[in-house]
């Protein structure tokens, strides 16, 4: 059996590891297809940064917002991880760059709008 299923790139923060990986389960568990994050640099994966300099550490953070981009490409919708409301300036970013591509955009908390 080949079926259907809808893919969905998750955004956030990458702080909120446990929730990435609860997310990415129970969203895989109704049928989807999950692109996550490759790693989490603001939690557990934050001494990457330690081993680089800050020139760097910016070209990396481009290429990584860019490649997160890539992967918005690639979905059908995304699904943001916006724990007590949190909304940082790259999935702010990643948000504006879904809705302008046309892509559906769900949150794990709702945003009061």
């Amino acid at each position: 059996m080949v079926g259907n299923y809808k893919v969905v790139t998750l955004c956030g923060s990458t702080r909120f590891k446990e929730e990435f990986i609860n997310v990415q389960r129970e969203l895989t568990l109704k049928g989807y297809i999950v692109i996550s994050v490759g790693f989490f640099g603001h939690s557990k994966d934050a001494d990457i940064w330690d081993e680089m300099d800050e020139e760097t550490k910016v070209k990396t953070k481009e290429m990584l917002d860019d490649i997160h981009k890539r992967k918005i490409d690639m979905a059908d919708e995304i699904f943001v991880i916006n724990v007590d409301g949190y909304i940082g300036s790259s999935t702010r970013s990643e948000i504006e760059y879904a809705n302008k591509t046309g892509k559906k955009v769900n949150y794990l908390e709702d945003i009061g709008q």
